[in-house]
């Protein structure tokens, strides 16, 4: 399916900040939804005067019309002639009669969205497309005063779109979690801050904070206030929310329950009205976020402990290695001590980030640093270079592809160049099905052209082909230039499935 922006620019009659106002008013689109009872459509004009629905929202306590989706189809011939009167009055358009959508009688409202001006802009606020709500009176009943309520807060954001003060681009973008909808709880205050009409969970909310009246008739500022603890730190924007001058959100926590609040300010020619006050308890949803935050901070830690540790063992092993007369022994120890510490970079960055996935680049910087020891050993004059990217890999493929990188690197440094003046280079591709990794040196290459079978072979073989599913591939440069090269290939959809 085609995006908003994508069908909004396949007419051609729109701009960037026609785009964006039709984007926040799709994301108050389930709202409008809720409170009218209907189905919310959106529509924008084409070339040959018709028009094309970029956007449709059901709503979740009614039946819906639209059982299949009409975003992208033009507009119905019976409905038509509404639609363009409102696009071309700026107005809204309510239809003279019942309209019958599939053996379902329905009654249409038309609304044009007309867009706020800019403060850059001098002309008039323009009309940019229509919203219709559809209605069905099939499923119609006896109003309860919510139901009621709730069209008259629908009927005010729909005059507040004809004239351009709905949305408001000063209000935050809406959350993906935790943002309050129309049936988690609804308050309409009026210009004076006082409430007028309290949803019954609206109501319940307020009541687990320790409010036992009733809401209407009382100040919400006032309630709001007797409820908060005097110790506690309160949201700047809280007061500017329950009295319902700015549209902004805010929390309120009492008695061990939070309450998110979101205040929308009504307008009635330009002049404020009064407000509506969504407000949903999000007790738990906070809980386990706060939950997510500690578990997070407690992986970060542990990263940082392990790194830490192993930092410790590297460097017992160096004081051993030095303090070793044997020439074997004190090599075999150097190799454990830099494996050591290739894995505790791996750590290190994982203990500065807030995800388990990691800028290999920046990790693999780090492993080349331990190389150039080696590489600055007496008889040794080796240069290191390294192309392409890594990318973002999870932790559970950087720390083999750390340790088998520093094997080889290592040994093309200590073996491939042994004695020798040259070159290693690590040349790196990657696309979306692999990931191949070439380490190259200048030396003589492979003694009698096989692969030895030291532990450092077998450390690579095992990470590289048991751990990461991949493949890997000695052998010696031929023609013109000597060496060899080791390349690695590992399988993307490993990676995808972790990441």
């Amino acid at each position: 399916m085609s995006t908003l922006s994508d069908l909004v620019n396949a007419q051609g009659l729109s701009s960037d900040a026609d785009i964006e106002w039709l984007h926040r008013l799709v994301g108050d689109g389930q709202l409008l939804a809720d409170l009218a009872f209907a189905d919310i459509v959106i529509w924008v004009p084409t070339a040959d005067d018709s028009f094309v629905a970029v956007a449709h929202t059901r709503p979740s306590g009614a039946a819906t019309l639209f059982y299949r989706d009409i975003v992208g189809d033009r507009v119905r011939p019976q409905w038509h002639t509404q639609v363009r009167e409102a696009f071309v009055s700026g107005s809204i358009v309510d239809s003279s009669s019942p309209d019958w959508f599939e053996e379902t009688p329905t009654r249409v409202r038309a609304v044009a969205i007309r867009r706020h001006a800019g403060p850059d802009e001098e002309t008039e606020p323009p009309i940019i497309g229509v919203l219709t709500r559809h209605t069905n009176l099939g499923e119609l009943r006896a109003p309860s005063r919510q139901q009621t309520t709730f069209n008259a807060c629908a009927d005010d954001l729909f005059s507040m779109i004809a004239s351009g003060h709905f949305p408001d681009l000063t209000s935050p973008p809406s959350p993906r979690r935790g943002s309050p909808r129309a049936s988690d709880g609804l308050i309409r205050i009026d210009t004076d801050g006082i409430t007028t009409f309290a949803s019954p969970n609206a109501l319940s909310a307020f009541n687990r904070m320790g409010f036992d009246d009733e809401l209407e008739g009382e100040s919400l500022s006032e309630v709001t206030t007797e409820l908060l603890p005097a110790q506690q730190n309160v949201d700047e924007s809280l007061p500017l929310v329950v009295s319902g001058r700015a549209p902004w959100r805010a929390d309120i926590e009492a008695r061990g329950v939070t309450v998110s609040l979101r205040s929308i300010p009504l307008r009635d020619q330009g002049h404020r009205s009064g407000a509506v006050v969504l407000c949903r308890d999000v007790t738990e949803l906070r809980h386990q976020e706060q939950e997510l935050i500690t578990k997070d901070a407690t992986i970060r830690e542990i990263h940082h402990r392990v790194k830490n540790n192993l930092q410790t063992v590297a460097s017992l092993l160096r004081i051993q290695a030095r303090r070793t007369h044997s020439e074997e022994a004190r090599d075999a120890l150097s190799q454990a001590m830099r494996r050591v510490a290739s894995i505790a970079v791996v750590h290190d960055t994982l203990s500065e980030g807030l995800t388990q996935n990691v800028d290999f680049d920046e990790v693999f910087d780090r492993v080349l640093r331990l190389v150039a020891e080696v590489a600055a050993a007496p008889n040794t004059r080796a240069q290191t270079s390294s192309s392409g990217k890594f990318g973002v890999l999870p932790s559970a493929y950087a720390t083999p592809l750390a340790l088998a990188l520093t094997e080889l690197v290592t040994n093309a440094v200590e073996h491939g160049l042994a004695g020798l003046e040259g070159r290693v280079e690590i040349i790196t591709e990657r696309d979306d099905e692999r990931l191949r990794v070439r380490v190259r040196d200048t030396g003589a290459g492979l003694p009698e052209g096989e692969v030895g079978r030291g532990l450092g072979t077998q450390i690579v073989r095992t990470l590289i082909q048991g751990e990461l599913g991949g493949t890997i591939d000695w052998h010696s440069l031929a023609g013109e230039e000597t060496g060899t090269e080791v390349t690695i290939e590992i399988p993307l959809r490993w990676i995808q499935r972790d990441t």
